[in-house]
């Protein structure tokens, strides 16, 4: 196949999870939410699960069949050799609902994980699966709006002011106090579910108490335990995941602030609308606030049982109307560009790179012309500058030097 042009329109997938919102992504992509269905996510990239499709010689193809067929004009011999596939996957995100607490394994750990499970015969879609390929999975999220997340355990002092202060947790302090946080999260992980309900029961009907009369807001985890049962009511048997709640970090993230999550490093996104990042991979290990399968001496094995100091990144100038943010992996890199009568933005690519317009419109070398929801790939190779009448913001995908 000849690439006579180097800068395509790309199509993502929209990915329909209980837990998106049903107005956003529709909204970002002008296409009508006639079903009523969630939208969570939006897919852009070359995972196999959900491949985006590139407009090549006027025919929209599936972006992983032409990396696999052309490799080099598409991601670039160098990018090629070192991972052998595009390794970004880029999303938007809207999380009406939260999301499971989870954590995601390092690129060994993940290569021995899947040659297990491959051994062992586990099919990759059956439901106790939980490698599903040899890849790692650190992320980085850019707000588009406040933004909720779980991140990291609590400094120990302030995670033992917690617990005290809640005298239904309280039981757990001297656990916590003599061995430490590890051991107080695999105790509550392993806990009978008879013993869960004993504790968090009357931890949620105080919590749900708190929030009607609006005596806590989102920065009190009670909040996000009433919100998990306010309109569905108390079940039976309380998620063991509401521990969670408690023991992390509880992060506000305002638009264009960024987070990065490494391997190890147990979270959880709570509300708002983001543009995540990730390597390409769907390797997720879950411990609760989820209806998938939770695995719990996996995620043990897996997780960084260490203070977390969440580090809210506000972006790294690079061009005018560019702000990189800086993230300690090779598979990928962000920026947000802000475009305006007055500032342009011009670059040459060495990879594929993909940019997605969330505000305003913009063209591309006098001739492209992209608006709000529109995508674009650039080509290893291609030249462009991108211009704007009035105020425009897109955010680049991209991999950083090799």
């Amino acid at each position: 196949m000849t690439f006579n042009e180097k800068i395509c329109k790309l199509k993502g997938v929209v990915q329909q999870y209980a837990w998106g919102g049903f107005e956003f992504i529709p909204q970002l992509l002008g296409r009508p939410n006639e079903e009523k269905q969630p939208s969570a996510e939006y897919w852009m990239g070359a995972h196999p699960s959900a491949p985006s499709l590139l407009l090549i010689n006027q025919e929209w193809l599936p972006l992983k069949n032409l990396i696999d067929n052309y490799p080099e004009q598409l991601i670039g011999e160098t990018v090629f050799k070192r991972f052998g596939e595009l390794p970004y996957l880029f999303k938007v995100l809207d999380v009406q609902d939260m999301l499971s607490i989870q954590v995601h394994p390092t690129k060994a750990e993940a290569e021995k994980g899947f040659d297990a499970e491959e051994a062992a015969g586990i099919a990759l879609n059956a439901p106790n699966r939980n490698y599903k390929d040899r890849n790692h999975k650190p992320e980085v999220m850019v707000a588009l709006s406040e933004f909720w997340l779980l991140h990291g355990f609590k400094k120990n002092g302030v995670l033992a002011d917690t617990i005290e202060m809640n005298i239904e947790l309280s039981v757990l302090l001297p656990l916590f106090k003599k061995n430490g946080t590890k051991a107080l999260y695999q105790f509550v992980m392993e806990m009978d579910q008879q013993e869960v309900n004993a504790i968090l029961m009357p931890l949620v009907k105080k919590a749900l108490r708190l929030k009607l009369t609006n005596s806590i807001n989102r920065t009190d985890p009670a909040w996000w335990a009433a919100k998990l049962y306010e309109q569905t009511g108390i079940p039976e048997n309380i998620d063991r995941g509401i521990f969670s709640i408690y023991f992390f970090n509880i992060v506000k993230v305002n638009p264009g602030e960024a987070v990065f999550q490494k391997a190890g490093v147990p979270h959880a996104y709570l509300e708002g609308q983001n543009i995540e990042l990730m390597a390409n991979s769907d390797n997720v290990l879950r411990a609760g606030l989820t209806p998938k399968y939770v695995d719990v001496a996996e995620l043990m094995k897996h997780t960084l049982f260490e203070e977390v100091v969440p580090n809210i990144m506000q972006g790294n100038p690079l061009q005018l109307g560019e702000l990189v943010y800086p993230c300690p992996v090779p598979d990928f890199g962000i920026s947000k560009i802000d475009l305006s009568a007055s500032i342009n933005y011009s670059n040459k690519t060495r990879s594929l790179e993909i940019l997605i317009v969330t505000a305003g419109g913009m063209v591309v070398n006098n001739e492209l012309a992209l608006k709000r929801g529109e995508v674009v790939a650039m080509l290893p190779g291609a030249v462009y500058n991108l211009t704007a009448s009035g105020n425009c913001t897109l955010f680049k995908a991209f991999v950083p030097a090799l």
